[in-house]
């Protein structure tokens, strides 16, 4: 396959005219709106690459040493509640769109487990890639890996083990 980096307004028209043959954009919610399922009528999950949705604020570190002591915490607390707002919105919109989508006839497909461990390979010679040519962001992934491989402990624990109870046919 051949990525391809479109604008949301060009990806309905290349599925349409077959000059692409999927897309990965946001989520169900967004993903009807723009009408991928009239052309595309096939929705595969799970994403390890997006597995929710996040914002992010970036801001020179330079300028916000600058900022009075208040605003960076004003700042902090708008970015915060920004995130979480968005997060809960999609955790409301994407389930009763995902019913329309199947309603309307779309496929609902799992990734099978070995192309989900040859992405995940695959993502993972990119970073190390990049992290060889690039010692900051070499810091940050190494940092970042180590907190996840913690985190992801935790989450066997609490996240799995609940899922494991409350949804056991999913």
């Amino acid at each position: 396959m051949v990525p391809q980096t479109l604008a949301a307004g060009d990806i309905y028209p290349a599925l349409e005219r077959g000059a692409i043959d999927a897309t990965e954009f946001a989520g169900p919610y967004d993903d009807e709106k723009l009408g991928f399922y009239k052309v595309a009528r096939y929705y595969y999950y799970p994403s390890f690459w997006e597995p929710s949705a996040q914002l992010s604020f970036l801001v020179a570190q330079r300028e916000w040493a600058r900022l009075p002591k208040e605003f960076q915490e004003a700042f902090q607390a708008a970015a915060s509640e920004v995130n979480l707002t968005m997060m809960a919105k999609y955790d409301a919109l994407n389930p009763p769109a995902l019913r329309r989508l199947l309603a309307a006839g779309v496929r609902l497909r799992k990734w099978p487990a070995e192309i989900m461990r040859k992405a995940e390979e695959e993502a993972r010679a990119l970073y190390e890639e990049q992290a060889a040519k690039d010692p900051g962001y070499r810091r940050v992934y190494t940092a970042y890996w180590a907190f996840r491989d913690e985190v992801f402990r935790w989450f066997a624990v609490a996240e799995l083990g609940y899922q494991a109870f409350a949804f056991p046919s999913v």
